[in-house]
């Protein structure tokens, strides 16, 4: 089968492409590298193994002409292109906006023409301000002011969804969506706004670890692996067709202990340092408190569930890094 990951030199882009070339696919990726580094997928072009399965076209998801050639060659498309991490997006507004909504039009029109089923990855942002656990895919989103720039990101993640779901309803497109908790593992950049990639370059320099505001907000995270397990699993489905589904961790920490526990495991002499948000993002920040999902739906689509607890993931992590 030949597949086609739009954002495939991405961080979550390079490990699905692995997993899709060792089972034997072949695997076309588009990038324009703005996120995404070559230097991901360096070890799949020089793998032998892969030389004859493995096709990288750097490019935008802009260019229709190249969009078009490449999702009427491929059998399935999983569109990861996006504009990345909390940084990244306030300092780039405009971009992130019309990378989101444009960028996916742009997929599912193409997807629609040749009738490719395509795999929409969403975001827990889609939940806004929700402070309950753990959010279904049925609640309602909750969005502060249209002032607040870091609410663009969700909003059109969201639009995103609807377009995609208007596809399939209107059309008949095989869509599926994946709202992603926290994707972490090895690879992934701090650059961005990441905290466990940086909590831990701080660690191993014996840096005061930066935690912002007042380090009581909550996440889960989800070990990589395990996310492009379920995108796979999710893509063989017929019964996700059609349908939205949270891709998440289970194990709720607040990022003050998350820091601590980063220090632990790295044996680090650093000290956590608490810095107001205004210190770090512009004034149109506003963070969300609590962002644990429910896995019982995809649990009953595709019998998937993450198979590591955060020791294991930092684990992982911080031997990829040491």
């Amino acid at each position: 089968m030949k597949i086609l990951i739009t954002g495939g030199a991405g961080f979550i882009g390079s490990h699905l492409s692995n997993k899709y070339l060792n089972k034997g696919h072949d695997v076309y990726i588009i990038d324009d590298l703005s996120t995404g580094s070559r230097s991901n997928i360096k070890f799949l072009e020089d793998n032998p193994k892969y030389k004859k399965n493995i096709f990288v076209t750097i490019d935008s998801i802009f260019n229709r002409d190249v969009m078009l050639e490449l999702i009427g060659i491929c059998d399935i498309v999983v569109h990861l292109a996006a504009a990345v991490g909390v940084k990244y997006i306030i300092e780039n507004p405009l971009s992130s906006i019309v990378t989101n909504i444009k960028g996916t039009e742009i997929v599912l029109e193409y997807c629609d023409k040749f009738k490719k089923k395509v795999f929409l990855a969403s975001t827990s942002e889609v939940y806004g301000k929700h402070t309950h656990a753990p959010l279904i895919e049925t609640d309602d989103s909750i969005y502060g002011p249209s002032t607040k720039s870091r609410w663009s990101y969700a909003a059109t993640k969201l639009v995103d969804e609807f377009t995609a779901l208007a596809y399939h309803r209107t059309k008949g497109l095989e869509v599926i969506i994946g709202r992603l908790f926290n994707t972490v593992g090895p690879r992934q950049t701090g650059r961005y706004g990441m905290v466990i990639p940086r909590f831990i370059h701080q660690a191993i320099k014996n840096k005061p670890l930066t935690v912002y505001g007042d380090g009581l907000q909550s996440r889960t995270f989800t070990y990589v692996e395990d996310s492009v397990e379920a995108i796979i699993k999710l893509m063989d489905s017929t019964d996700a067709i059609g349908n939205v589904y949270n891709i998440g961790g289970k194990e709720e920490i607040k990022i003050l202990d998350l820091a601590k526990k980063i220090i632990s495991i790295t044996g680090s002499g650093s000290t956590i340092k608490k810095i107001p948000y205004e210190k770090v993002f512009s004034a149109d920040f506003e963070d969300m408190q609590r962002r644990v999902p429910s896995t019982k739906k995809i649990f009953e689509c595709i019998n998937w569930e993450p198979s590591l607890n955060i020791d294991k993931i930092l684990a992982e992590i911080y031997s990829s890094i040491n």
